[in-house]
């Protein structure tokens, strides 16, 4: 059984991984508005997280920012967003840091807001859109204030860009939560009943 039971957690890790390369290095993943790319990216880790655990949470968000600093770097089949490659162009070190650490933060908001509202239950199909949501919601707060906070220190005109920031945070980022909510708790779920 043990030997089933980590052959079954390596090919769904390599199964979400995969997702997370599919959907970030092609137009899958990143729906591009020209100045900034939305993002479906959070779904996979999110639903890998609450079914695998953080550590392997904390291995998708991984891959999640290195397919997005390959996509700010143009090695994905859709465009850097404008924002990210002025701020890529300033300074690389801190747009690296823009691309991973909002994703590495997502699996960490979702699993502790799960663990939080699904309290003692194992497993807590009502706490899964909360979870969904607000990892989704990290990315976009971290990602966009992030970049915003870059601006500034590498001296370009970020109040040129604050309106595009709130924009996007404001209809993209609600948009991705609450697509994440909905795509992530019936996979999840599902995943569970098969794992009974």
């Amino acid at each position: 059984m043990k030997l089933h039971n980590s052959t079954y957690r390596l090919v769904l890790t390599a199964l979400f991984v995969a997702l997370v390369i599919l959907f970030g290095l092609t137009p899958v993943g990143l729906i591009s508005l020209g100045f900034i790319n939305v993002t479906l990216l959070c779904i996979p880790v999110i639903a890998g997280t609450l079914i695998l655990g953080l550590k392997t949470g904390l291995l998708l968000g991984a891959c999640f920012g290195l397919v997005s600093f390959l996509s700010m770097l143009g090695v994905s089949l859709t465009r850097p967003s404008s924002l990210a490659a002025t701020l890529f162009s300033a300074n690389g070190f801190l747009a690296a840091l823009m691309c991973f650490v909002p994703r590495l933060a997502v699996p960490a908001v979702a699993w502790g807001v799960y663990k939080l509202a699904a309290k003692k239950a194992e497993r807590s199909r009502r706490a899964l859109p909360f979870a969904a949501a607000a990892g989704s919601i990290a990315n976009t707060i971290l990602y966009l204030g992030m970049m915003l906070l870059f601006y500034v220190l590498c001296g370009l005109d970020a109040s040129a860009i604050l309106g595009l920031i709130a924009g996007t945070g404001a209809i993209a980022g609600v948009s991705e939560a609450v697509v994440a909510a909905v795509v992530v708790t019936p996979v999840v779920a599902a995943i569970w009943k098969i794992q009974k």
